[in-house]
């Protein structure tokens, strides 16, 4: 398995990892799950929503770079 492949199997998409969090906010408010595992759920949530943070970082970083090229090129 390469390098990239084994990336994003621990880092899903941004839409996946949003579903993820949904899942894991329907249990914990849904009381499915028991306290001590409603904390590591919560944790994993916490790492998705960083996760999901940097991916629109990216994004937005991206669009920036694609707005000032393309008001340079129209000059």
């Amino acid at each position: 398995m390469s390098a990239k492949q084994n990336n994003s199997i621990n880092k899903p998409s941004f839409e996946q990892a949003i579903k993820e969090l949904t899942q894991i906010v329907n249990k914990i408010e849904g009381g499915q799950t028991p306290l001590q595992d409603s904390l590591g759920q919560y944790e994993k949530g916490m790492a998705l929503i960083k996760h999901c943070r940097g991916i629109l970082e990216k994004a937005e970083k991206r669009i920036e770079k694609i707005a000032k090229e393309e008001k340079s090129e129209n000059r």
